[in-house]
């Protein structure tokens, strides 16, 4: 049973993906949710998208701006969020960076192999 126990910090562990200049994630896909260890470099951005699985966002370290249906929200470490399916969203890291566990339900299926990029049409395509 050892392949359903993990750890935050094991750079090895999990489905690696490159979501855009200075963020990447590591994916680990369940039959119900999905977690996403993402780490975002200082100042870097993630594009506005959107997707229709739920997601929740958890602020693990740093600070970031929090951009969800043209609102700006400013987050801090232990700040967590509710997305609803559909509803354009991204964040913008702060000076030091951060690190955010996000939690998807249902699993995003072009999230359970390797490879970069949201996986889904952004704002403006």
């Amino acid at each position: 049973m050892a392949e359903n126990f993990f750890n935050l910090d094991d750079d090895s562990l999990g489905i690696p993906r490159e979501l855009g200049p200075g963020l990447t994630t590591r994916i680990f896909a369940g039959d119900q949710a999905m977690l996403s260890v993402v780490t975002l470099a200082p100042n870097s951005e993630g594009q506005i998208h959107s997707h229709p699985q739920e997601q929740w966002g958890v602020m693990l370290e740093g600070d970031a701006v929090r951009i969800q249906d043209g609102v700006e929200h400013k987050v801090k470490a232990g700040d967590f969020w509710r997305t609803p399916g559909g509803v354009p969203h991204g964040i913008r890291a702060g000076a030091d960076g951060a690190r955010v566990l996000d939690i998807f339900s249902p699993p995003r299926d072009e999230y359970r192999k390797a490879g970069s990029g949201f996986g889904v049409e952004t704002a403006g395509d």
